[in-house]
């Protein structure tokens, strides 16, 4: 059975220049860097040089850098590190939003429940974007972190996280954006755009390897460690480095950020296509809704260029899922499937769509190997699909 792939906001495949600039560090280049002899310095100064390479893209220093196992560690680092580290200043105040993936939420869940914060979640309009007034409205003397994604992984909305940032800095307080979705995929000038202190990036999203990312610390900010041991990246990650999934980072950094791997007008056609098709299927509503201001620049964009969300009445998540995959056809949700019982996704819930229809997500999310013909056939099979699962349901 052919294999349509339309989960690259999962991960995307290693791209072949980047895994051949991996492979001599999986045998060749095998030493620890922290050893102090010539095995070892060797090893150091490729990973000083792949710090200097990412730090050159970012246009940032290199002491900014820090390198880790991805997305979830760098936001853990992040959050966690921030807000202890202000705790000791007497700030005990965080504000994020509730559409922010679980690696984000589940720090300010637990740091409001077992280390007493007090956590402001931010409302969020229908597009699932956050307006920098409510933040302005939320911030107060003593709030030491704000954590607001820059994309969001299920329905591709753009946050105006530039916006959100200065409102912070005016105020004192430090910013965090969750920007794993964002490299690759949308016009990247400088790690400043952010407007944050803190960046966390992740390779397997624009076809680096899984198990590498980084956060970027604005000197001279030093969040308190998660991890303890050596004296790893500066004393703010102890753990000997992956030097092979940090070269394949720094490889997918140089080729795949500055000019983004997804490339919009390539994919434009294609997630036209597929919204079309899901507004011509009753009972179906995109949840990825069209961007508010249709003159909006580029350089300034209210959505993912490769994302489409959208429910589908009388019908749930895993059934769609498995019936597209029987197409073979790779598709996602928000859903999570634990203990066989199926969960509403919380960012369709936050941005008041109904628990049942929320439990009825679909993503697709398409890239740079997705063609004319799978769009085709996805046509073809998403149609019967619904009408399958709608017929299981009224049994």
């Amino acid at each position: 059975m052919r294999s349509i792939y339309f989960d690259y906001n999962a991960t995307t495949p290693l791209d072949p220049v980047v895994r051949a600039a991996m492979l001599p560090f999986l045998d060749e280049v095998f030493g620890n860097p922290s050893s102090v002899h010539h095995v070892g310095r060797r090893a150091r100064a490729l990973l000083d040089d792949a710090r200097d390479r990412v730090a050159q893209v970012w246009r940032a220093k290199p002491s900014e850098v820090v390198f880790t196992s991805g997305g979830t560690e760098s936001n853990n680092l992040a959050i966690f590190g921030a807000a202890r580290l202000c705790a000791r200043a007497g700030k005990r105040h965080l504000v994020t939003s509730p559409v922010e993936h679980h690696a984000v939420l589940h720090c300010f869940r637990y740091l409001e429940k077992h280390e007493g914060f007090a956590v402001t979640y931010l409302p969020v309009d229908a597009a699932g974007r956050v307006a920098p007034d409510d933040l302005a409205r939320a911030l107060r003397p003593d709030t030491a972190l704000v954590s607001v994604q820059a994309a969001n992984n299920e329905t591709g909305a753009v946050q105006p996280v530039a916006e959100l940032g200065a409102l912070c800095r005016a105020r004192g307080v430090l910013f965090h954006t969750d920007a794993v979705q964002w490299f690759g995929k949308l016009p990247f000038a400088d790690i400043g755009q952010f407007n944050a202190v803190l960046v966390s990036v992740c390779s397997h999203k624009f076809h680096g390897p899984k198990g590498a990312g980084a956060l970027f610390i604005r000197s001279p900010l030093l969040p308190d460690p998660i991890l303890f041991g050596g004296g790893h990246e500066n004393e703010r990650r102890a753990g000997t480095e992956n030097l092979a999934a940090i070269i394949g980072f720094t490889e997918a950094t140089e080729r795949f950020v500055r000019e983004p791997a997804f490339d919009a007008v390539k994919l434009a056609p294609l997630l036209q296509r597929l919204g079309a098709l899901v507004d011509s299927l009753e009972g179906v509503q995109r949840r990825t809704l069209l961007s508010t201001n249709p003159k909006l620049e580029t350089r300034n964009p209210e959505l993912l260029p490769n994302t489409l969300a959208f429910t589908v009445a009388g019908a749930d998540s895993i059934a769609l899922l498995a019936g597209l995959d029987l197409e073979g056809i790779c598709a996602s949700s928000g859903s999570a499937c634990s203990a066989g019982s199926l969960e509403p996704s919380h960012v369709m819930l936050a941005m008041g769509v109904e628990p049942k229809l929320a439990n009825a997500l679909v993503r697709l999310s398409i890239g740079r190997q997705t063609t004319l013909e799978e769009i085709a056939e996805v046509e073809r099979a998403l149609p019967l699909v619904i009408g399958r699962v709608r017929g299981g349901h009224r049994r």
